[in-house]
């Protein structure tokens, strides 16, 4: 009796879903390798003052650049704000102390 459950279950016309087109390792483009002679040449821009930010924004932000290239510049300007941000607060605290010595070295009391 089991086996003619099992059966007529088995028997019963499967709807397939509906065909989507597949997409195939050829619908991605994919970005040309960046060559040594590609990033020298982005290292040696990152040399040149106020250039080097300029083109930081410029790679990260424009549609038609490697995207290898606008990621290692939108990962440059998040490293360079995480140190500025750093820099900041050093510098807050360095020179709090400092006025702070020189105002007890001075005699005068804040407080």
């Amino acid at each position: 009796m089991e086996n003619e459950e099992f059966q007529s279950n088995q028997q019963q016309p499967v709807t397939p879903p509906t065909a989507t087109p597949v997409e195939t390792c050829d619908d991605f483009q994919q970005a040309p390798v960046m060559k040594v002679k590609d990033w020298l040449i982005i290292y040696l821009i990152m040399i040149i003052p106020i250039v080097n930010i300029v083109m930081l924004f410029i790679w990260a932000f424009d549609k038609n650049i490697n995207p290898n290239k606008s990621n290692w510049a939108k990962a440059s300007l998040v490293w360079t704000a995480i140190g500025l941000i750093l820099y900041i607060l050093f510098l807050a605290a360095f020179w709090s102390s400092i006025t702070d010595l020189m105002q007890s070295a001075a005699g005068v009391s804040v407080y």
